[in-house]
This record gives C-alpha cells, sequence and structure tokens, in this order.
C-alpha cells in the first residue's frame, strides 16, 4: 500500500498539515471504520501502522487475534517508538 495513497483516500489530501482538527478526525473515523472490516491480513496490517502514526491504533493485543500479527504488531510500535525518541 502506498502512503500517500492511503493518506487522499481516507483524509482527501496527503499534506495533513493543511487539514482542520475535524477533517483529521473524520479521515481517522474513516480509516478505523476500514481497518475494523478489512480481512486481508497485509491490508489490514498496512491501515494499523496508519493508525498508530495516528496515535489512534487499538492495541495490538486486542486489534490482532492471530499471534504472528500480533508479534508483528507489537515490535512495529516497539521499532516505531525507538525511532521517535531518536
Amino acid at each position: 500500500m502506498d502512503l500517500d495513497a492511503l493518506l487522499h483516500h481516507f483524509f482527501g489530501t496527503a499534506d495533513l498539515d493543511t487539514l482542520d482538527e475535524g477533517a483529521i478526525e473524520l479521515g481517522i473515523e474513516r480509516l478505523g471504520t476500514a481497518f475494523g472490516t478489512e480481512r486481508e491480513p497485509g491490508r489490514r496490517f498496512a491501515l494499523w501502522t496508519l493508525l498508530h502514526a495516528l496515535g489512534e491504533a487499538p492495541d495490538p493485543a486486542t486489534a490482532f487475534k492471530d499471534a504472528r500479527e500480533r508479534a508483528a504488531a507489537e515490535a512495529y510500535a516497539r521499532a516505531a517508538g525507538r525511532a521517535a525518541q531518536s
């Protein structure tokens, strides 16, 4: 999945800095709905990582029933946290 395409699809632009709070909230709501209904694991994980980047991702323990997907999400969250600190 292409990040710019995802942003454009859910937010109408690839530049979130141009949006007001209401537009961002609406985009996050759309993204959350897509995450909740997506069944293909790779696409679902991509949507979760975008939610995570926006600070709106559900906890991996509740978001992913499959142990491998959950472990991947936890590893991603740890790596993203380390990257944010450096």
